[in-house]
């Protein structure tokens, strides 16, 4: 019983564990397209001997391996090369294709019409050592290698040409297919050109496409050229780099066109902001174009990385890190950088508005994405880091409508109360008669009795919000109110130190 117990705690043990990752075959079979990619590059090679082991050969006798091994690769070679077959098909799961109606384990390499039949290539997947399996081209498919490649004849069309643009190979293409797209893609890109300047001049009642020209005309070429290759198709190696490069080219087409866009929009948001906002034309504006367009461009590589089966998970990760790395690195700009966003976005002040700020009064002259700068009336000018600036209180002086006038002048203390009387009316008199002053129900105020005068204080509002206006009108008003003093038969107290010295003097 014991023994029993301990035989089944060791096999539940051994369900338990994880199970172990299949190894990865030194070949590059692991994938279909990873096997039939690296096929063709040991055939590229000239390295025959290598390129048989991704074909099931297990039914042939083994001593005819060896030599009939490289010649059904040299066929397949062939027949993938000369044919428009797009390694691009191909999945790139280790598991293959799992939509594709066949088995698993299974995945379509490539048909082929032959005298009115259809034969079709497969790849399989076998076990060649424990946890280890990997892609080759079935046995079934081997045996018709032979009968398909009876497709791989010359046309016609080579039989006109000389031999030596023919036999003549520039990675593994006949050169007179490399001349054939050279010339058409030569062709196309006049022809697109002149496409996309009649698709912008169409398009321009409506709207200014000349900034989509480039993109367009890009987009069409890369279409037309993709489908040239189906006149004269080069190997499948080539074809594979010459496709990635044609999307690589089609996505950043669409990347600038997404910036010929950005751009824009920020053309027509710089015409309609206020000229004061300088912050936002000169700084805030380009970044954050900037910005969204290498955004763009990021996003279309990536892309494109994607699709050609590299894990971009990895490359945002890093960037990730990077970002990460920088922002500790740059903490002080990183904090300027959006004291000033926040400057710029809540806009307490805007550039040519006069300011206090903390125990200061300047003129804002420019507001940076690090610092502020103002003008003193010293004319000076100091730079204040966005982090600080934002904190303080800010006093935006530009801003007001009205000044406020509030004088207090201080009468004899000898005084009688009807020349107080006098003074009080003719203030008020004298504010309301004014056509620049504002003023409330009592704007002339006895406040105060004190040890050596009687305290009057005057308050209303200058209407302007020129300060050099206000200095004129405070001026004005000032000299009628000591006038009104002088009438009332007092005059302004005088400290007791200086009358003393008066009557000693």
């Amino acid at each position: 019983m014991l023994r029993l117990l301990a035989l089944l705690l060791s096999a539940g043990a051994l369900c338990a564990q994880p199970p172990v990752p299949e190894s990865k075959d030194p070949l590059g079979r692991d994938t279909p397209q990873g096997s039939v990619f690296h096929f063709l590059e040991a055939c590229h090679a000239r390295d025959y001997s290598k390129a048989l082991h991704y074909l099931d050969l297990r039914r042939m006798p083994a001593e005819r391996r060896a030599q009939e091994g490289p010649v059904l690769a040299r066929q397949l070679e062939d027949l993938l090369d000369d044919t428009p077959f797009s390694i691009t098909t191909l999945s790139r799961d280790p598991e293959g294709d799992q939509y594709d109606g066949l088995a698993a384990g299974m995945e379509h390499l490539a048909s082929f019409h032959v005298d009115g039949q259809t034969l079709d290539l497969k790849l399989e997947r076998i076990e060649v050592k424990p946890r280890s399996r990997v892609w080759v081209v079935s046995p079934e498919s081997v045996e018709l290698i032979p009968k398909a490649h009876q497709l791989v004849a010359e046309t016609p069309f080579e039989k006109k040409l000389p031999q030596q643009l023919v036999t003549f190979e520039v990675f593994d293409t006949p050169v007179w297919r490399w001349i054939v797209l050279a010339l058409i893609g030569f062709v196309l890109w006049i022809v697109t050109g002149l496409a996309a300047r009649a698709v912008a001049a169409m398009v321009r009642p409506l709207m200014t496409a000349e900034e989509f020209r480039g993109p367009l005309r890009v987009c069409l070429w890369v279409a037309g050229f993709w489908g040239a290759m189906e006149l004269a198709p080069p190997a499948s190696l080539a074809r594979l780099y010459i496709q990635r490069g044609l999307g690589l080219a089609f996505f950043l087409s669409l990347a600038w066109a997404g910036a010929a866009v950005v751009d824009l929009v920020a053309k027509r948001w710089h015409s309609n902001l206020d000229p004061r906002v300088q912050a936002v034309s000169y700084s805030v504006l380009p970044l954050g174009r900037q910005v969204l367009k290498l955004s763009l461009f990021l996003i279309a590589i990536l892309s494109v990385l994607s699709a050609w089966g590299y894990n971009t998970s990895t490359i945002l990760a890093g960037l990730g890190v990077g970002g990460i790395a920088v922002a500790l690195a740059a903490q002080k700009t990183i904090e300027n950088l959006f004291g000033g966003i926040s400057v710029i976005g809540d806009r307490p002040v805007l550039v040519g508005d006069v300011c206090r700020f903390g125990d200061r009064t300047g003129t804002v002259m420019h507001i940076g994405l690090r610092s502020t700068r103002i003008r003193t009336p010293e004319r000076t000018i100091i730079s204040v880091p966005n982090a600080q600036f934002a904190a303080m209180p800010l006093e935006n002086i530009s801003e007001r409508d009205k000044i406020w006038f509030h004088p207090t002048l201080s009468l004899r203390r000898d005084t009688t109360s009807e020349q107080l009387k006098h003074v009080l009316s003719s203030f008020a008199e004298i504010l309301k008669a004014h056509p620049k002053i504002e003023i409330g129900t009592r704007p002339v105020r006895f406040i105060a009795v004190g040890t050596y005068s009687l305290d009057v204080e005057a308050m209303a509002y200058v209407m302007t919000s020129d300060y050099d206006d206000f200095l004129a009108v405070q001026q004005e008003v000032l000299l009628k109110m000591l006038r009104a003093v002088e009438e009332a038969g007092t005059g302004l107290a005088v400290p007791l130190q200086e009358s003393v010295e008066r009557s000693r003097g």
